[in-house]
Parts: structure tokens; C-alpha cells; sequence
């Protein structure tokens, strides 16, 4: 007999805003790699770095929160 397991609202908003999360983390990711790119060239960064860096780890961070 498989197990039945009982979702509400809350949970379903809180998997969709993890979905969300996850997508915009990939959908930077060709910043940090070109970055990368730009960095092992000598040349000037493309993006502000810094704050790149902290817009994602304040998702990687809501990520973590929403997970517990």
C-alpha cells in the first residue's frame, strides 16, 4: 500500500518559492562564469562582482531558510 502524503497551501507556496529561487540562481550563473572568464583574460569584471555575490547568497540563504 503506498503512502498518502498530505500537502497544504503553505507547503505548495513554500516548494514554489524554492523552485523560483533555484531559477534565478541558474539563470545568474552565466554572470559568475563570465566573470571567470573575464578574470583569467586580465580583464575588467563585466558584472560588480561583489554585489552579484551578495544577491546570491541571499537567495542560497532564503533557500536554506524556506528547507528547514
Amino acid at each position: 500500500m503506498s503512502k498518502i502524503e498530505w500537502r497544504n497551501k503553505a507547503d505548495e507556496l513554500k516548494e514554489q518559492a524554492i523552485k523560483n529561487l533555484k531559477s534565478q540562481l541558474e539563470q545568474s550563473d552565466y554572470m559568475i562564469i563570465k566573470c571567470y572568464e573575464y578574470q583569467l583574460a586580465g580583464k575588467e569584471l563585466p558584472y560588480n562582482i561583489e554585489a552579484l555575490h551578495r544577491d546570491r547568497q541571499a537567495m542560497r540563504d532564503k533557500i536554506n531558510q524556506l528547507e528547514r
